[in-house]
């Protein structure tokens, strides 16, 4: 029932746009282990400028 639970919490999260810093570090931690992680600001700014395009906020004008 609790991974039912994580399941539809993070699905939830990826609905409305909050990345999942958890799953972030589990791959860093498994393919990365060398490099360091982003701490939990530096990857939503990441995640945010990923999605809307960066400095100028995504918009065309």
């Amino acid at each position: 029932m609790s991974g039912l639970f994580a399941t539809l919490r993070q699905t939830a999260r990826l609905m409305v746009g909050l990345p999942d810093y958890d799953a972030y570090l589990r791959h860093m931690r498994e393919h990365h282990p060398g490099q360091p992680a982003m701490n939990r600001t530096q990857y939503f700014r990441d995640r945010q400028e990923a999605r809307y395009g960066g400095k100028n906020g995504g918009r065309c004008c």
